[in-house]
């Protein structure tokens, strides 16, 4: 690929490799965008649509984004929004898991969903805006349902895993999955004007601890059911989580739980060591 590299090169504004390059030389070469753009990462070039990440990530840390690999459980309210937000960040890889098919009430807040995609597959719904929102970055759809029985292949090769479940006792099964991957899991959970949102490393008993007091049932979000803007806010703090991971920085929610309540715009921040029971349980 020297030629490839060096037509790079001679694209490149400064440090800045443009949309419009990237797309001739993927044509010229007879290659991908996702391996164009990787090529000019590991040149030190940025891809201009990320300039304005600038100062909050380097292109070395922009290079390490493209090259990991993030499961998504659950393309739904949580879902929807986790892979729009990672896409954009530039994550190059994105496993989306969900057997469903779009349902006219999953469209007050699932923001892959339209009048236009009703009946259709949300993963394929889920790759065809990956598609036109960041074309260099790859989604991976898998239309099944997560299961204890499926879930080491399923999540195979995932470096973190995103929770946009609806179920607890799925849930729990996964973090289980997770702890025998040897891989972080993100947990978010919503209901109503309400929010959690914990990150378990391997080791850890994170979800379980949340979950201690759970029977039966799917959780508060039955009962409170789900407006727009609670989605979007707790899926981009997951997202903020799994960027923090990929990259090795910041303070994750490690042993944490942060419970978020809108409705008073009260946030805390709770040990999870020792947590009292959640209000999701």
């Amino acid at each position: 690929m020297d030629d490839l590299d060096a037509y790079i090169r001679s694209r490149a504004e400064g440090d800045l490799f443009h949309w419009d390059s990237q797309v001739d030389a993927a044509e010229r070469f007879g290659t991908t965008l996702a391996r164009v753009e990787e090529a000019a990462l590991a040149q030190g070039l940025l891809p201009a649509r990320y300039q304005r990440n600038r100062q909050a990530i380097s292109v070395n840390d922009q290079l390490t984004l493209f090259r990991s690999r993030v499961a998504v459980i659950g393309c739904g309210g949580l879902g929807g929004y986790v892979i729009e937000e990672l896409a954009r960040l530039g994550v190059g890889t994105i496993i989306a898991i969900d057997p469903d098919v779009f349902e006219e009430h999953n469209l007050n807040r699932q923001l892959l969903s339209s009048p236009g995609t009703l009946g259709r597959a949300k993963v394929e719904a889920a790759a065809a805006r990956v598609a036109e929102i960041n074309p260099a970055v790859t989604l991976l759809p898998r239309e099944e349902a997560y299961a204890p029985e499926n879930g080491m292949e399923l999540l195979r090769g995932a470096q973190v895993i995103v929770d946009a479940l609806d179920s607890i006792q799925t849930r729990l099964a996964l973090a289980k999955t997770c702890t025998d991957l040897g891989v972080p899991m993100v947990h978010g959970a919503i209901g109503g004007w309400y929010g959690q949102v914990a990150t378990q490393f391997p080791g850890d008993d994170t979800v379980q601890k949340l979950y201690r007091r759970w029977v039966e049932g799917k959780g508060v979000e039955q009962k409170l059911g789900n407006p727009s803007f609670t989605p979007a806010l707790v899926a981009s703090i997951e997202v903020a989580e799994v960027c923090k991971i990929l990259l090795g920085v910041g303070e994750p929610l490690h042993n944490r739980k942060l419970s978020v309540n809108l409705l008073e715009i009260i946030f805390v921040s709770v040990d999870m060591i020792n947590d009292p029971p959640s209000a999701a349980d």
